[in-house]
Order: C-alpha cells, then structure tokens, then sequence
C-alpha cells in the first residue's frame, strides 16, 4: 500500500483516469505508482513507459490476471 508523511504534498483528484485498469505490457499513461489488483503489488511506472509484462510476477488462480491501476500520480510539472 502506497504511503505518505505529509498528507499536504498529495491533492485528492477523482479524474476518470484513476478509474482504468490497464493490462500487463500497456503503454504507461502516466508517471506514478501503479497497483495490481489481484494482488496488491506496486510499482513505479513512467509516463510512455511500458508496464510489466504477465510475467513480472506469479498469481494463483483466486487472484486473477495480473492488471494495473494508477493509484499516485507523479505530476513533473515545475510548480
């Protein structure tokens, strides 16, 4: 589970775009963490970046495919 000390740096959005759930080897929409739903796993994924392939790591058959969900955005915008 992604985590954080200091709730002022994170802005609560609820952009259509934390609704998709991409599939393994899928064009990165945009840079952040990235959570499989099957199993809870994350990862850091760069914007145009490819996600991990099937492979990346093993599921049983209760946890489903492996698919990725955009959880924290990484705005790298100068602010």
């Amino acid at each position: 589970m992604a985590m954080y000390k200091d709730g002022r740096l994170l802005t609560q959005v609820t952009d259509e775009v934390f609704d998709k759930v991409l599939s393994p080897g899928e064009l990165t929409p945009l840079s952040g963490i990235y959570r499989c739903t099957g199993c809870g796993r994350e990862i850091v994924s760069e914007d145009a970046k490819i996600l991990p392939p099937q492979n990346h790591h093993q599921h049983s058959q209760v946890q489903g495919a492996i698919r990725w969900w955009l959880i924290v955005f990484a705005d790298h915008r100068a602010k």
